[in-house]
């Protein structure tokens, strides 16, 4: 997992009129908090964080180095964006340290192809596991080269690399595969439709 380094600014305004400021300045307004030290309250680039989250997930570990001096490790918590524009608005991050080990969400990658007349569901794009802050999965890949119908993955069917542990229920059904619907010949689906039409008159 890549390390970010941010410049970030301490903000000293609070309320919606100061979000609104530094977002109109190019930044997003944040809260780093942790390890039970008093909240930070921080603007980050706007820019610059969209592209590290981009880029390298939401578990990128960010290097904060922050105007009064300091300099924090942090993990991006919760990202609020607008409902309509889909503008960030607001970011929690995570204070971390070195060798400490957190609970994230990873991306779950399928790979493969399955067998002749399957269809393939993932019901899960996320597993949550237990890993070293500077080491975290970017994905997890799982493979269902070959799969036939009926098979089902589950999250203890994937491979963790070393010093990672598995939060998520083990028997949490990550893909289901099926047998593929027979496909409806033109015929068939305009008999259908004449059908459904005539019932729909009637009623």
């Amino acid at each position: 997992m890549s390390e970010v380094r941010l410049s970030v600014e301490q903000r000293t305004e609070f309320g919606k009129g100061a979000a609104r400021r530094t977002r109109r300045a190019g930044k997003i307004p944040a809260v780093l908090y942790g390890h039970g030290s008093d909240p930070k309250h921080l603007s980050l680039p706007a820019v610059e964080f969209a592209r590290a989250v981009r880029d390298n997930g939401h578990n990128a570990v960010l290097t904060l180095e922050v105007t009064d001096g300091s300099r924090e490790l942090a993990l991006t918590k919760t990202i609020t964006t607008h409902p309509i524009k889909s503008y960030i608005e607001h970011v929690d991050l995570l204070l971390v340290k070195r060798g400490e080990k957190v609970t994230v969400q990873v991306p779950l990658a399928i790979t493969g192809t399955a067998g002749p007349g399957t269809v393939v569901s993932q019901e899960t794009t996320e597993i949550e596991v237990e890993a070293e802050a500077l080491h975290i999965p970017e994905q997890f890949e799982l493979s269902i080269e070959g799969a036939e119908v009926g098979t089902q993955f589950h999250a203890s069917d994937i491979v963790l690399p070393r010093g990672v542990t598995m939060q998520s229920d083990p028997d949490t059904l990550v893909v289901n595969v099926v047998e593929a619907s027979a496909p409806m010949d033109e015929a068939e689906a305009e008999a259908q439709a004449e059908e459904a039409a005539e019932e729909s008159e009637q009623s």
